[in-house]
């Protein structure tokens, strides 16, 4: 296992979030964690520390991430339109 996915999936720990989310359910994680921990709030700051540096590293990646608009990739993103035209009678 590379160094970056070992980063991005202890990100993914510390936000609390699974492997197949989409980004609007990343930054609603992000505020109800930004929420419950926030420095005012909650009397250690370095739980907000790695929240924030979570959150960016996630969001570095999805900015940077190169899409693939192929059929295939279409089919993961969409199952069940591809699920429903596989078993079309």
């Amino acid at each position: 296992m590379t160094d970056k996915i070992k980063q991005i999936r202890e990100a993914l720990d510390i936000l609390e979030i699974t492997t197949f989310v989409s980004l609007k359910e990343i930054k609603q994680r992000y505020h109800e964690l930004s929420k419950r921990y926030h420095p005012d709030i909650y009397e250690n700051d370095k739980k907000m520390i790695e929240i924030n540096r979570s959150y960016k590293l996630i969001k570095d990646y999805i900015d940077n991430f190169r899409f693939s608009f192929d059929e295939e990739e279409i089919n993961k993103q969409c199952p069940k339109s591809y699920h429903a035209q596989r078993f079309r009678f």
